[in-house]
């Protein structure tokens, strides 16, 4: 790690190049949390990512006795069908971007979630390996997503610090998810337990519905284009390409 640079010498987008004029002196880790919380569809979106990513890790803790319980002897598929769901989620994490919006995904983890809970007790496991592995294609496809939209939802506060908390709301979800879901099976059995994770994952399925696209991020590239196209280009320093037009000289008064 000692042989790269901590960031590039040019901002290499408007927003960066934003956030590198504010003084450190006048940045406040506290004051931008505040500043974060105070942002109703950030909140939103915490809460949301958070019921989707705290499901998907309830379903990985849970997995293996999920499908002993129901498939006797099978502890080494059960550890296959978790491959299965670490694989379509890495394909997942680079095609879901396609759809470029968290509602369409988030109602694709939530079909995945029921089409699995179904399935799981029919008795065929090849059917399993498959409903398995389409929930993991949309469930870690939603992570990418919620993190570029907390992005731009936050312009211009530190990438790190909205990542940070979408992370935190993940694990504390994701302990809630796998002590419940672990105590409703052991009283009712793995199809509640998984029937439970399906109401909150439409719960948060109705709630990214009212998440108000707020791009700010991109709404600074476009003002910053906007800004530039009455200058002319200079030497390429990234973010800060053009350069403002020399004013143009009085004319000289006839002698």
């Amino acid at each position: 790690m000692s042989v790269f640079q901590e960031r590039p010498k040019i901002p290499p987008t408007q927003a960066q190049a934003t956030a590198r004029s504010i003084p450190p002196e006048q940045y406040s880790y506290g004051a931008s949390i505040l500043r974060l919380l105070r942002n109703k569809p950030f909140i939103l979106l915490i809460i949301t990512y958070g019921l989707n990513v705290g499901c998907f890790y309830a379903v990985g803790t849970l997995l293996n006795r999920m499908i002993i319980e129901r498939y006797p002897g099978e502890e080494v598929n059960a550890g296959r069908i978790g491959l299965t769901i670490v694989i379509a989620g890495m394909v997942g994490s680079l095609i879901c971007g396609i759809w470029q919006t968290t509602l369409a995904v988030y109602v694709m983890s939530l079909v995945g979630m029921v089409v699995y809970a179904g399935t799981l007790n029919l008795g065929h496991l090849w059917v399993v390996f498959i409903t398995a592995g389409a929930l993991g294609f949309f469930m870690t496809g939603y992570l990418p997503l919620g993190f570029e939209f907390a992005v731009e939802l936050t312009y211009p506060e530190s990438e790190g610090t909205s990542s940070g908390l979408l992370n935190c709301s993940a694990q504390v979800f994701g302990i809630i998810f796998t002590i419940c879901q672990g105590k409703i099976i052991d009283s009712f059995g793995t199809l509640a337990g998984n029937i439970f994770l399906c109401v909150f994952l439409l719960i948060g399925a109705v709630l990214t519905g009212f998440i108000k696209s707020d791009l700010r991020r991109q709404k600074a590239n476009r003002m910053a284009k906007a800004a530039a196209a009455g200058q002319t280009p200079g030497q390429d320093y990234g973010a800060t390409a053009l350069i403002s037009q020399p004013d143009t000289l009085p004319p000289k008064p006839d002698q």
